[in-house]
């Protein structure tokens, strides 16, 4: 019993370390992301995106990975800022859980936007990498 006491006082401290530089590394390809979004960067997108991506925005369009990255590329969405302020990673196994905030500025069509959005979204290990699978946002209310 001392020996499992023991044992588990110092193993907790490791886990807690692996589960630690897990969530960085996903908060790493979020930002990652947000970068290649806002740099119109489709060809990175595609690697950081899973194949049955559905990606919900907070108007209400939802998008597959080949309409997400088309509306990108095309400059139909344009994405000038993407800047989290706010990000919390939980992971089992190989899927995380991302909910976080993020204030987004941009074009729909020739419509400009400035919004700041709660989300949550959902990554999948596919071979060896991180993709995210699944988006969704929700505008918050201006506080003028």
């Amino acid at each position: 019993m001392k020996h499992s006491l023991l044992l588990a006082t110092l193993l907790l401290p490791l886990l807690s370390f692996c589960q630690s530089s897990q969530q960085l590394k996903i908060e790493a390809v979020e930002r990652q992301r947000f970068t290649a979004m806002t740099t119109k960067d489709t060809s990175l997108l595609r690697n950081l995106l899973a194949d049955d991506l559905t990606y919900l925005h907070s108007n209400g369009i939802l998008e597959n990975k080949a309409q997400h990255l088309a509306n990108i590329g095309t400059g139909k969405m344009v994405y000038k800022t993407m800047e989290p302020s706010e990000m919390k990673v939980r992971i089992n196994g190989r899927t995380a859980i991302v909910n976080g905030q993020v204030h987004v500025t941009g074009f729909l069509g020739e419509k400009p936007f400035d919004i700041q959005l709660r989300y949550t979204d959902v990554y999948f290990k596919q071979k060896g990498k991180w993709r995210l699978a699944a988006w969704q946002s929700l505008k918050l209310e201006d506080k003028k």
